[in-house]
């Protein structure tokens, strides 16, 4: 994982983006909610998720928790893309500063690396919402993730 302070990382494994889409496509909560996954680049992963009445909470905003969700998902894919082909990811903990409210039609969660270590990596995420052609920054956090070696039920 070459540059971990620089903001360049190069991936463990050559076929990270297929292997990220892969397991972006197994996991059950982001197909319930019908996110999509965007960009994936070394380090970097967009997520995406179009509004409907039963994210909202009681005056029609995105609720809390589906942006947290979105925001946790990118910034764990974001760290998956610099693992080795056979590791897992899972997120240790987030913390989400909610900004504005997440009024729109869709909101696209960023997640990035900000150091990626032996074991744990700290990624940063944004989650932007959109609302008729303009984006507002709407919340922020940092993650820290574990990489899960030599466990056949945690990997991808």
């Amino acid at each position: 994982m070459a540059g971990e302070d620089r903001g360049a990382f190069e991936p463990a494994d050559p076929g990270f983006e297929a292997r990220t889409r892969e397991s972006f496509a197994r996991q059950g909560a982001m197909a319930h909610l019908g996110a999509a996954l965007g960009s994936v680049q070394p380090g970097v992963v967009e997520i995406a998720l179009d509004f409907r009445p039963e994210f909202s909470q009681q005056h029609g905003f995105f609720h809390a928790g589906i942006v947290a969700t979105i925001a946790d998902s990118a910034g764990g894919y974001a760290a998956y893309t610099l693992y080795p082909a056979e590791d897992g990811v899972l997120t240790v903990e987030f913390k989400v500063n909610l900004m504005a409210p997440a009024d729109g039609e869709r909101i696209v969660a960023t997640g990035r690396v900000l150091r990626a270590g032996r074991t744990l990596t700290v990624a940063q995420f944004d989650v932007h919402v959109h609302k008729a052609g303009s984006a507002t920054h709407c919340a922020t956090g940092l993650q820290t993730i574990m990489r899960i070696t030599g466990r056949q039920a945690v990997r991808g």
